[in-house]
């Protein structure tokens, strides 16, 4: 049985299990903002904007109030507005009392309380963003160096070094200020890295050699991508529906090389690497269902997920690189070349 024509006997079970998986994430960002509709937040906000933002005489204000309408420079360059600045010195007020009080903590605009730094919402989030794109920007001199010129995947794994990078950093802009210009960069840019990681896998599991397959099954991938960024852009933003969709084809993903695993675990030590690295994957995304008040102001589920990642990185492009060196060992020449037809 070759890998091309394994055709996985757990593929329903696993989007179904992905899928429930996803809708329980979802369920989590669906709920409203307690916070931001509390009586008192309301008014210390409202109060804030009134007497500090729009106040016409500053000789009226105290050094401390003239310090929250005219923002330190790092909430200049961050883009920080004064009405910004009231929401969250009210945000963290009202959570540093409650925190001694032992009352709950509430998100406020579909946030969490945290602390900034340096003008950065979620500094953590942001933190760890920035290393998981290093981990994609040191294996790409790696890449160029050990995979053959004429080996015909070389091209999709640099490629997906760089969508990879991409990704990564709209993360970190996306966690540093939250907008709705960065909300839509960040999730499409993981929503067009997650295709492409389902793109470059059926080419190499398939080795589609054939120029004229790539292009095809590049369209058949890009259409639905340009459909789904279409509808979230035009139509609705819909965060359970964006997770779904790409958590299905995230699954789909996992399930291919699941099968391959499965068909080439006797002829290939290595074989095993892809499907252990796809169950760490989907480990570390069950941490969103943990969500929870940020530890010590910084630290929440969602950014426990982003640093989980990290070290994923390295592994797979470990497995890509020990899959690379295999091929070209031991397969004849016609796959490590690119046939136009």
């Amino acid at each position: 049985m070759t890998p091309s024509r394994f055709q996985p006997p757990s593929a329903r079970i696993m989007l179904g299990l992905a899928i429930g998986l996803l809708l329980t994430l979802s369920a989590t960002m669906v709920l409203a903002s307690s916070g931001d509709r509390q009586p008192e937040y309301v008014h210390c906000v409202n109060e804030c904007d009134n007497d500090i933002c729009k106040a016409s005489d500053l000789s009226t204000l105290t050094s401390e109030q003239l310090a929250t309408r005219e923002l330190s420079p790092s909430l200049r360059f961050a883009h920080w507005s004064c009405l910004d600045n009231c929401r969250y010195l009210c945000m963290q007020t009202i959570t540093d009392n409650a925190l001694l009080r032992n009352e709950p903590v509430h998100q406020y605009h579909g946030k969490w309380p945290f602390y900034r730094l340096f003008g950065m919402q979620e500094p953590a989030s942001v933190f760890f963003s920035l290393l998981n794109g290093y981990m994609h920007y040191r294996a790409w001199p790696k890449l160029k160096k050990l995979i053959p010129e004429n080996y015909y995947m070389r091209k999709f794994y640099l490629g997906y070094a760089i969508v990879g990078m991409n990704t990564w950093l709209w993360s970190a802009v996306y966690h540093s200020r939250d907008w709705p210009s960065t909300e839509k960069l960040d999730y499409f840019s993981a929503g067009a890295a997650i295709t492409y990681g389902l793109y470059y896998t059926v080419v190499r599991i398939t080795r589609m050699v054939s120029v004229r397959k790539q292009v095809l099954w590049a369209i058949v991938c890009l259409i639905p991508l340009l459909a789904h960024i279409s509808y979230l852009t035009f139509v609705r933003f819909d965060y359970g529906y964006n997770m779904a969709a790409t958590g299905t084809v995230g699954a789909i993903h996992n399930v291919w090389w699941l099968g391959w695993s499965i068909a080439n675990w006797k002829s290939r030590p290595y074989a095993w690497e892809p499907t252990v690295s796809a169950a760490l994957i989907t480990a570390a995304m069950c941490l969103e269902i943990l969500d929870f008040a940020p530890l010590w102001g910084v630290l929440d589920a969602h950014s426990l997920w982003h640093c989980a990642t990290i070290p994923l990185v390295p592994i797979w492009y470990r497995f890509l690189l020990q899959d690379t060196e295999f091929e070209v060992r031991n397969m004849k020449g016609v796959l490590h070349q690119t046939h136009q037809d």
